[in-house]
C-alpha cells in the first residue's frame, strides 16, 4: 500500500552535491520513520540517515555527519537527502525506506523500501 519512489540521483564529481527526494504514498500513512540508506555493489545495505516524520528528531551515519542533510516536507511527502562534499566513496544506490516505528538506523526496522537511485561521483 505504501509507495516510495526516489529521484535525483546522477554523476557528479568530487566534492560537489546531490539532492536526492523521495515521493511516498499511502492510503493511511502510518510511517513514524523515514530513512536512507545506500549499498554499494558487493556491499552490505548502509544506514545514511533518518528522520522522525513527525517529530524533528534526526540521526546519522559517522560517515556523512556534517556533509548529508536529511529533510521532510509533510504536505508534499517528501523525503530529501541534501548531500555535499561528496566522496569517491559515497557512489552507490541510495534507497529511501519507511518505518512505522520509532526513530532507528536498522534495516530490518523499516517496512517499505523505494526501487533506488544510482549515485555516482567520480574524481
Amino acid at each position: 500500500q505504501v509507495h516510495l519512489v526516489e529521484s535525483g540521483g546522477g554523476l557528479v564529481q568530487a566534492g560537489g552535491s546531490l539532492r536526492l527526494s523521495c515521493a511516498h504514498s499511502g492510503r493511511r500513512f502510518s510511517t513514524t520513520t523515514m530513512g536512507w540508506f545506500r549499498q554499494a555493489p558487493g556491499k552490505e545495505r548502509e544506514f545514511v540517515a533518518a528522520i522522525s516524520w513527525i517529530l524533528d528528531n534526526t540521526v546519522y551515519a559517522d560517515s556523512v555527519k556534517g556533509r548529508f542533510t536529511i529533510s521532510r516536507d509533510n504536505p508534499k511527502n517528501t523525503l530529501y537527502l541534501q548531500m555535499n562534499a561528496l566522496k569517491i566513496g559515497d557512489k552507490a544506490v541510495y534507497y529511501c525506506a519507511a518505518s512505522r516505528v520509532a526513530l532507528n538506523i536498522v534495516a530490518t526496522g523499516y517496512n517499505y523500501w523505494g526501487q533506488g537511485t544510482q549515485v555516482t561521483v567520480s574524481s
